[in-house]
Formats: C-alpha cells, structure tokens, sequence
C-alpha cells in the first residue's frame, strides 16, 4: 500500500514537472514571440522603405521623361498594390507556394510535419516554408540561409517572426509586400519587374499560363527553361488547366529570353540627361531620390527627337546616321532640351554627343572676329582679301581653302562671316593671334587642352575639339551680351550665377554687332542663298559649321530667349558626303527654333548705347552701300581699296611670297612643272610692278613678277634687287626632298 501510495506520488511529482517545464517553454515562447513581435516591421513601413532601382526623371512640369536606372544589385521596379496584380498570378502562386495560406497563422503545422517525416525518413526536406515565412526571410537578414539550408535556430526564429507577421498583418498585405521583394530570375525582383521586363506587360495583365511561370521561377530563380517549363505544367495541372502545358517549353524559352530587355512603357526620352544628372547629385553628396524633377520640356524633347529621325532618314544615304541637340534657356542657362543620340537611328546610340568631343569647324568664327572689333583691329565693313594665302608655319607652309573652293576677292566682315569664307577668318587670325584666340574660347568654356601655338593658324578654321554643349554655351554668352555664365544644371546645393553677374568676356556692343552680321541673310547670299533653313520668321543669328573632311557638321543659333545647337555626323568618325550646315543640321535648328517661337514670336535685340550707326559707301561698288555698326571710335562713311590710295614714291618693294624661314617639300614622284614656287613681290598698297629682279643665292633669275622658280634642295637666300643693283628685300626659305631632273631655268 505505501509503495503504491510512494508510486503515484512520484507520478504526480512527475506529471507536475513536465507541466511546470511545458508551461516554463510556453512561457518562454510567448516571451520569445512578443519580443519578435517587436521586431517586425509594419507593413506601412516595409512599403514606405522600399525603393526602386530606378530614378524617375519628371520634366519641369512634372511629366515622366526616363526611368534611370542607379541601384544594379537588383532591377527593382515600383511598388505594385495587389489590386493590381491579376487574380491569375495570385492563384498560381498559391498553388505553388502556399496552398492553405488562407487557413493557418504563418505556420502550415501539416506541411511542416510532412518536411519532418520526409527529413527523417527519406533523407531530404520537403517545402514546408509558409508565404508569410518566406517573407520574413526577405525582411530580415538575419535568417539569410547558410550554405543550402537554415540552421534550427534560424527556422525556429523564422516560425515565430512569421506568426508575429500575421498578428500584425493582414493576408492581403503579406501577399502584397510578398509579390513585390521576392526575387523571380537573375537581377529581376519584384512582380512590377518581372512582369514588364519578361513578359512586356504590366503585373494586372497577367494570365494563368505566364502565372504558372513566374511562380515556378519562385523556387529556382535561374534553372533551365526546360525545367522552369515542366514545374510550371505541374501548377497548371493542379489548377485543372492541364491542356496549357502543350509546347509549354517553347513559350517558356522565348519569354526568359527578355531577361535583358528594356521595361514595357518605360519612357526613353533623355537618357543621356538622366545618366549625367544623376552623376552631377552623386558628386554634390545630395540624397538620390526616388523622382527628380528637372528642367527639361516634354513636349520639346519629343519634338526635337521626331524631328531629328525625320530629318536624319534622308541622310543615312549620305553616310550620316548620328545626332544631337541641346537647347539653353538664355536668362537662366537651364537646359530645356537634352538630345544625345539618333536614338534607333544611332550607330552608337549609347555615346552621348552632346557631351563627346568633335572638331569644331567654322562654329568658332564668330568670337573670332568678336575679339578682332573688341581689339579695335577690324569693324564690320572692313574688307578682307578672299584669296589663295600660303602661311609658313614650323612644320611648313599652311593653305587654308574655302569651303566651295571659290575666291571672293576683298571681302567685307560682315559678308565673310555671315557666309562663312576660311580664308578671311586665317588673316584675321593673324592679326589675334592663335594664343589669344585660344585663351579667350578656353574663358568662354570650350574644352581646349591645348595652346593656341599647337592649333596654329587652323584654329579659325575650328580644328580644335569641342563638345555640342560647351560650344551652344559660348552661343548663349553672344545672346546674353558677351557676359559668360555656366549652364544651371538646378541640382540642389549648387550654386548659379546668372548672366548678369557673370564675367564680361565679349563687350556688349561687338556681342550685338556680331549678332546682327549672322542675323544678315543678305550677307549670308553668297554661300546659303536667300531661302535656306537658317532663315527664320523671327530675328535669329545663326552659324553652321563643317569639320575637315565632313566628319562634323553643326549649326548652331539663338534669338531674343534660346540658344538650340545641333550637331550630325558619325559616332565612328567617319566622314559623311554632299552635305552641308543647311542640308546637315540646319533643317534640324530650323524645326526646333520654329516650334519654341510657335507661340511667342522672338525681337530683335535693342542696340546697345555703345553702337554706332553709319551709312557706308564701298569704293569701286565692292559691295552696295549700307547702314553699317560700330563701336565708338572706329566708324567711317566710305571703305576703300589700300591700292586705290595715292602711289608714294618711295614706297619700296618686298618679297610678299614666300615668307621667311618657309620649308618646302619636295616630292620625285610629282612631275617638276607641277612643283613650282610662286615667287612675288609688292608694296604695301598692294599693288605689283610687273617686273622685277629676282636673285637666288646671288645669282640673278629672272624679272618676271611673279615668277614661277622650280627650286633645288638646300637653303636659299631669294632678294629682290632695284635697278641700280640694290637689295630691296630678302628672304631665307629651306627646300627639302630629292633633285628634280630638266631644270634648264635653274640658278646657283
């Protein structure tokens, strides 16, 4: 009886430790579970955290212009709420994942008893992780798995926090945070991703087939097609759509081939822009945020860019295939427009030409002269000799030729700039001087890395590399009134200094006088015609320009509020054939500058005070009579011929051609007639007698005036002699190369 008595108390004894260790667990489960339960986010803060991978880029108006991508760890679209997620993809995800997701609390005890039974007895685990574990998983990084599965502290944490979620939150939400951080293929997360980029359609678009899909990617991201295909004919068959899985490979295989494709409805208007703007907020240290709004138009892009595909499809035939254009509000250097390839058209279409480096061509004329009437060394009715011109230099003679290979003869400023003549715009280089030329295009912007002594004479002539909006810039300071300002990017934290308190660097005065020459279409006649596509219904001043051998071809202009410079050519370099600023860029700049003065017709800008107004007469009808401008000081009523002034008897003869110090170059495999060198001599009123007294090293050789010499390697001394045997100038040139057989005219 005692020992009875002793048994069923240590029984009790016993019944009560266990319950006092299970209510200890319990207890400590529940502890453990509220302290996770604080752990878990609310699901308005999981939304509220997540970002995109992408940038939204609003126009000033607040219109979507690009979806620039900043985050490359994952392609990330935007949050989708699960209204618009079709039925079909909720179903099939069920199906796949979780299919008694709407009966239990975050942990299906049924499934996991099954992974247990499967762990212990046929030595692998089966899918026992609910939606709302799989989720927590996503949410915390701490239960990230090690190797291929969780360790038992990780699952046991996991259970609790999935059954803390569902206290917290409701089905739908879990369904919805669920569908939107789960990674689906690759670099693809989220439905919003996957959906657009795969299937090209938004995730309400979804049907039962592409649903099936999406969830079999689910539990292997990237496994082959052919077996995404076969657990995705296992979804449908569980969902009675048995009949789908027939060539159910092929549709599979031609859907994840979009892995890399461009996101259905993604805007692709200014990814140039977006790319260097968001590099510029990078750089200041200000936040990325989700949208960023900038100061481009809409409506402006999306016609510049028609128009620049309109116009380009004709020009493919003449080896042209890239573009670019950017348009500068005036007053507050903002960039209204941002066009940095031909798009579709493009052979590069990711290079952006707006900022790539090309030859500027006769783009740079026009501050050329600028500096020249600032200098007080030329005025708009100064004439200049439009002729053949050989300038030695130290690597040889230089022969800049005219566009069209034509001759003017005395040209004014007016005429030689506005049609754009190279031969004028050399000697006037020579008068400014390649480093001062070079010193004030680099104040006004332009990229120059090098001195104007490297570019040499050929700098009139824009061979030095510049970029399309560096260059429509230094326009924007001619349209301010030669006061530089920089281009107002509005990122955050930056300062801007309007034109008004920027640096003068082109006197108001010439900048108007400049204006007014490439405003004239009358001047502009000789070499554009009176109708081409630099002429506007508005007041406009306008400049093309071609680099050498066709490889650049530019038009660039503004008028009372916008600069819009435009550039055509090869992203290769490659040159393009028969095409010219007006058949180039210029119907591009015309159809852009039309659309912005559509509604606001552009004024001519006011004379400045400082300008003087003077009719001018040309001697000898060189040019018809007008009212020309000036600055103060330098005005006249008639321009006339130097050799039209009275001859002044002891004006004395020098040797005009060569120069001194020319090297020249001989080459055997011309033939000897055609290697002649020009001999010339003159006054300094231009005029020439027809004879004269050539001596080479000593030795007479001949009187002609000019006299063609075929000369002989070595150094030479040429002189021009008077009649009683006197020096009247000499110069000193090197010829180089290989003898020339039958000189029978030869001295020395």
């Amino acid at each position: 009886m005692g020992l009875q008595l002793a048994r069923r108390g240590w029984r009790i004894l016993g019944w009560c430790a266990m319950t006092a260790v299970a209510v200890m667990a319990l207890a400590f489960f529940l502890m453990r579970l509220m302290v996770v339960q604080q752990e878990v986010p609310s699901f308005e803060t999981v939304k509220a955290d997540y970002r995109p991978s992408y940038v939204a880029l609003l126009d000033a108006q607040g219109h979507l212009l690009q979806q620039q991508r900043h985050d490359f760890r994952e392609r990330r679209g935007e949050w989708t709420t699960i209204e618009d997620i079709s039925p079909a993809m909720l179903d099939a995800l069920l199906v796949s994942e979780d299919k008694r997701f709407y009966a239990h609390h975050g942990v299906d005890p049924q499934a996991l008893l099954g992974a247990v039974y499967k762990r212990l007895f046929e030595g692998h685990s089966g899918g026992a992780s609910t939606l709302s574990m799989q989720l927590v998983g996503l949410l915390d990084e701490r239960l990230f798995r090690q190797k291929r599965t969780r360790t038992y502290r990780q699952k046991a944490r996991q259970i609790m926090m999935a059954q803390a979620l569902e206290q917290r939150w409701s089905k739908a939400q879990i369904l919805e945070a669920y569908l939107n951080l789960v990674p689906f293929r690759g670099e693809l997360t989220g439905i919003a991703s996957v959906s657009r980029a795969l299937l090209q359609k938004f995730p309400a678009g979804i049907n039962h087939r592409e649903g099936a899909m999406l969830a079999a990617l689910l539990r292997a991201p990237n496994a082959p097609a052919q077996k995404v295909a076969l657990r995705a004919c296992g979804i449908l068959q569980r969902q009675a759509f048995t009949q789908d899985c027939d060539h159910l490979d092929r549709f599979v295989g031609y859907y994840l081939a979009n892995q890399q494709q461009a996101r259905l409805d993604d805007p692709v208007l200014a990814p140039h822009y977006a790319s260097h703007l968001l590099g510029l907020y990078k750089e200041s240290g200000q936040a990325v945020a989700d949208t960023i709004t900038s100061t481009l138009n809409r409506d402006l892009q999306v016609y510049a860019l028609q128009s620049i595909r309109r116009n380009l499809k004709p020009l493919q035939k003449h080896n042209a295939n890239d573009a670019a254009l950017v348009v500068l509000d005036n007053r507050t250097g903002k960039i209204l427009s941002y066009i940095g390839s031909s798009a579709d058209l493009a052979s590069a279409a990711h290079v952006d030409h707006v900022r790539a480096l090309r030859q500027a061509g006769s783009t740079l004329k026009p501050f050329l002269y600028a500096q020249a009437i600032d200098q007080g060394r030329l005025t708009a009715a100064s004439l200049l000799d439009d002729r053949p011109v050989n300038l030695a230099t130290g690597s040889g003679l230089y022969v800049p030729q005219n566009y069209d290979r034509q001759y003017s003869g005395w040209v004014s400023v007016r005429v030689a700039l506005a049609s754009s003549l190279n031969i004028p715009a050399v000697r006037t280089l020579t008068m400014v001087t390649p480093d001062a030329f070079q010193h004030l295009l680099s104040r006004l912007g332009l990229p120059l890395a090098q001195s104007g002594d490297y570019y040499g004479y050929s700098l009139a002539l824009g061979s030095a590399e510049v970029s399309l909006l560096s260059l429509t810039n230094a326009f924007r300071t001619l349209a301010n009134g030669g006061r530089y300002s920089d281009i107002n990017w509005a990122v955050p934290g930056e300062e801007y200094l309007p034109p008004a308190s920027g640096e003068p660097l082109i006197s108001a005065s010439t900048a108007w006088i400049v204006g007014h020459m490439l405003s004239d279409r009358q001047a502009r006649a000789r070499t554009f015609g009176l109708d081409s596509s630099l002429s506007t219904s508005f007041w406009s001043a306008v400049k093309t320009g071609t680099s050498k051998d066709m490889r650049d071809n530019w038009t660039i202009g503004w008028s009372q509020d916008y600069t819009v410079g435009v550039w055509v050519g090869n992203s290769s370099g490659a040159s393009m054939y028969d095409i010219t600023g007006v058949s180039g860029a210029g119907p591009i700049w015309h159809d852009v500058m039309g659309y912005l003065h559509q509604n606001r017709p552009g004024k001519a800008p006011a004379m400045p005070a400082g300008v003087v107004a003077r009719q001018v007469v040309f001697e000898q009808d060189l040019e018809p009579s007008r009212t020309e401008y000036f600055l103060p000081g330098t005005e006249l009523s008639q321009v006339a011929l130097a050799s039209s002034l009275p001859v002044v008897q002891d004006q004395s003869l020098f040797i005009s051609h060569p120069a001194h110090d020319t090297i020249i170059a001989l080459d055997p495999d011309i033939p000897a007639d055609n290697q002649r060198l020009v001999l010339r001599a003159g006054n300094t009123a231009g005029r020439a007698t027809q004879t004269v007294n050539w001596y080479v090293n000593g030795q007479y050789l001949g009187s002609a005036n000019p006299y063609a010499w075929l000369p002989l390697p070595g150094r030479h001394r040429l002189e021009i002699r008077d009649g009683q045997n006197r020096v009247l100038d000499a110069v000193l040139i090197q010829v180089r190369g290989a003898r020339l057989v039958k000189q029978d005219d030869q001295a020395g």
